[in-house]
């Protein structure tokens, strides 16, 4: 299932879009896409069911903003330097354990909204990422069957970063991670069984215009099923936290000099095989 949320900021409402590509109303069949309906079997089967029969009233995408399509999200685990064309292109050593760092939630915003250069920010950044969406509690896995059993589905993320803050004003990465827009995520959190395997998706970036990244999961360094299992040893995830799985090179740090960092006026666009596609527009806070 394809699952979204639209409407005005604040104001969504669950919808699904059905396999013809019309998108539907699942307002009169659940509240909301958070972790609590990704962790109820039935209230899912409840989706599928009204799904399939074709009883969910169809509405008029024209106009009609996509929201992120989760809501109440925990927290955002992100994965660092985790694509071996990555490492090869900064001359970095390859990571013999994830590099993690967390985002706030309240940095996710849709997939067509707007991304917004924090004031004084000079080296505002992209990096097109798969997202994990957990959909069971997850702690201390031990296989990786039981890592890929607690995804409940996928979507694309903008880690969009700010490279000054993130590596020069001190302390931890969070300064540069932590902006408001720098995580947008959607259009739709597509279910675990429509994604046969993670590891088999192409990602890519445009900047107006122009590929900027162009890679595919295959080359991550720890896969998805890895990543799930290894992150539940130091941390419980929770139904409804995502995990942002690293980046593709091409991001503009590791671009030569002089780097094309985003301006105002910069137009982006990301898809991800079987995942939709995003597109933002950048502007100043």
């Amino acid at each position: 299932m394809k699952l979204l949320r639209v409407g005005p900021a604040g104001g969504e409402r669950p919808a699904l879009l059905d396999e013809e590509g019309t998108l539907r109303d699942l307002s009169p069949v659940v509240r909301d896409i958070d972790g609590a309906l990704l962790a109820d079997p039935t209230a899912l089967e409840r989706v599928r069911f009204a799904a399939g029969a074709r009883i969910l009233p169809a509405l008029d995408p024209a106009g009609l903003r996509i929201g992120a399509p989760l809501t109440r999200i925990g927290k955002i685990v992100c994965v660092g330097l985790n694509y071996r064309c990555l490492a090869a292109a900064t001359r970095a050593k390859v990571p013999a354990e994830p590099v993690l760092f967390l985002k706030a939630p309240d940095t996710v915003v849709g997939p067509e909204d707007t991304v917004r250069i924090p004031r004084g920010g000079t080296k505002t950044d992209w990096e097109a990422e798969l997202a994990v969406v957990i959909g069971r509690t997850a702690r201390y896995l031990e296989t990786d069957e039981e890592a890929l059993a607690a995804v409940a589905g996928y979507a694309i993320a903008n880690d969009v970063s700010e490279r000054g803050w993130q590596f020069e004003r001190g302390g931890q990465w969070d300064k540069g991670k932590n902006c408001e827009t720098f995580n947008p995520l959607g259009p739709w959190l597509v279910t675990a069984d429509e994604i046969p395997d993670p590891q088999a998706l192409r990602v890519r970036l445009w900047v107006n215009g122009e590929v900027r990244q162009d890679g595919t999961t295959a080359d991550q360094i720890f896969p998805v099923a890895y990543l799930v299992r290894r992150i539940s040893q130091f941390m419980t995830l929770h139904p409804g936290d995502v995990i942002n799985t690293g980046s593709p090179a091409g991001a503009a740090m590791a671009l030569p000099d002089p780097k094309p960092y985003l301006r105002a006026g910069d137009v982006l666009e990301l898809r991800i095989e079987g995942l939709g596609r995003q597109r933002q527009e950048v502007k100043d806070a």
